[in-house]
This record gives structure tokens, sequence and C-alpha cells, in this order.
């Protein structure tokens, strides 16, 4: 292990604020101490007497979401209480973003009353021969394109909507326990009652108890969560899997699923929502001219908002 000051040279950032600055959608990047977005507040016009810092380099916020580290892909400007980490050493773009993950496990020590600016350096973190093997060989994912698929503004008028009970569109499955003495580690996924990572509790090795280009909805634990799912799988007795009536495709249930989870206020662990209740439930739809489900709106309109060209 290294002090991080042996591997960075560490400087301040501009100390600018933003609303001396002005705002522009094509412009240079602003950094501040904010835990999303890679630290991107905004992006501003490029000043004629400041050049911005130069890609590549590493921000690390000393307050606010103190020790939230992030590398930098484009030049950029910074607010208050960034520092600016160059690499003393040759580092490849995975290296730098190891060492981002090693800062960030450090943000336990601080707090809003306990910042960074003094200790930064002290940080002590692996040195370049122990960086393990795994991380150059780790595949980093494309940018999601932010591009439509449809060139077209598409209005939300839920007036004219009409409401369909569950049963009249799906047919309702429930899922089934799997008891850990019956778990077997392989490339299904398994679907649990959790709000996160869609649905996915983890991965088996038993065949698939449900088919894919389907709809699962939590009724218990994390209730009312909802998400489509675009591979056969197996589901626990916590979850619900709704089988489409109609010709399901991906826009149309990223559509639904939004709306499913509406939903969610009215229940909770102490009122599930069992497969009697969600069979009476009802959802709101967009219908067209003779009041029937409007599938084909529901998919436009998924593919005229941003990033869709992505999903």
């Amino acid at each position: 292990m290294e002090k991080l000051s042996a591997i960075f040279s560490i400087t301040y950032g501009n100390g600018f604020e933003l609303n001396r600055l002005y705002e522009t959608k094509d412009g240079i990047n602003f950094i501040s101490r904010t835990s999303k977005n890679n630290g991107v507040s905004s992006k501003v016009e490029k000043l004629i007497d400041v050049d911005p810092f130069k890609a590549g380099l590493i921000t690390v916020s000393l307050g606010g979401s103190v020790l939230e580290t992030f590398l930098q892909t484009s030049d950029f400007y910074t607010g208050y209480h960034i520092f600016c980490l160059s690499p003393k050493i040759k580092l490849s773009e995975k290296q730098k973003l190891f060492y981002c993950l090693c800062i960030r496990a450090n943000k336990y020590r601080y707090s809003y009353g306990r910042q960074a600016n003094k200790t930064l350096g002290e940080i002590l973190i692996p040195s370049l021969n122990e960086i393990p093997g795994w991380v150059e060989k780790i595949q980093i994912p494309d940018m999601p394109s932010k591009n439509s698929l449809i060139d077209k503004a598409f209005a939300l008028n839920t007036a004219k909507w009409k409401y369909f009970n569950y049963e009249e569109i799906f047919d309702i499955k429930k899922g089934k326990r799997l008891t850990k003495e019956d778990f077997i580690h392989g490339n299904i996924p398994f679907i649990g009652a959790i709000d996160s990572n869609n649905g996915y509790r983890d991965f088996i090795g038993q065949k698939p108890i449900h088919q894919s280009n389907t709809i699962t909805i939590n009724y218990n634990g994390s209730v009312g969560e909802s998400f489509y799912q675009p591979n056969p799988f197996w589901a626990s007795d916590d979850v619900n899997v709704l089988y489409p009536k109609f010709i399901l495709n991906k826009y149309i249930a990223f559509f639904l699923v939004t709306l499913i989870k509406l939903e969610k206020f009215r229940f909770n662990y102490g009122r599930k929502w069992e497969t009697r209740k969600m069979n009476k439930s009802r959802i709101k739809v967009p219908v067209d001219e003779i009041g029937n489900p409007d599938w084909e709106y529901m998919e436009n309109y998924i593919k005229s908002l941003p990033y869709s060209a992505s999903i």
C-alpha cells in the first residue's frame, strides 16, 4: 500500500461559482460536489482567460458528498472543494477507475463536519504492483446513446385513458419457492421480491419455470416493484408473473411497468398484493378509437423518449 500522494499529484480545482458562469448545453463540463452524473452538474461556456482541466484527471469531492471520486473523460472546470488528481505514473483508464473505487472506499472516514482537504494525500491505496489482474480484463460498457427511435413528441392525456382489470389483459401466475437446500448455481435468472437489479437476486442451475417477454410484480417483500423480463427465469413464491393476452414487446412493457409501479402506495408488508387482489386490480392505460388498449401508442411513446435507441 502507498499514500495517495505517492501515486497522484493533488491540485485544488478552480473553485468557481456556477451562478457566475454562463451555462450552455454544448459547453465545458462543470464538476461540483454532487455524487451523481460523474460529478457533472452543468455545462458552461469556456472562459477566455482560464483553460479547463484536461480529460483523464480524477476529481475528488472534499465536502458535500465527501470523497465522491470520478474519472473525467472530457475537459472540465470545477466548483469549490474539488481536488484534481494527476497520475505521477502512467496509468490505463481501467487502472484509474480502480483507484477511483479505492478512494471512494474511504468515504466512511469523513462527513460534512470532517472533510478530506488536509488528509486526502495520506489515504492508503494499492501500489501499481498491487492492482489485481482482473482490473485490465473488465469490459467497460459503451455509453448509451441519447437518441430516440422516433423523432416525434407524444402527449400524455390521461383524461382519455380507460381502466382495465389486470385479468382482462394478463394471465397472472405465481412464482415457486426454491429452498437453500435445493439451490444450484448456474446462469438462469432467479427473480426475488427486491426493488433493484431488474429483480435478479441470483443465478441458478435449475430449469426456468417462466417464459421470457413477461412482467414480474412483487406481491411480498418490496411490494409493487415491477420489472420486464426479457429472458426465461425462475420467480420466487413472493413474485407474480404477468403473461400478456396481447402481443407484448419491451417498449410496451416499459410503459406498463411504469404504470404498475404507481400503485405501490396501495400495498405494504401487511397488505400484500396477492394474486386474487391483483386479478381484480385496475390499471389505467391509453385506448384507441373503439376503447381497446392502444398498444401501438404505448410503444411509440417509449420510442420517442431520449435514450430509447439504447433500450
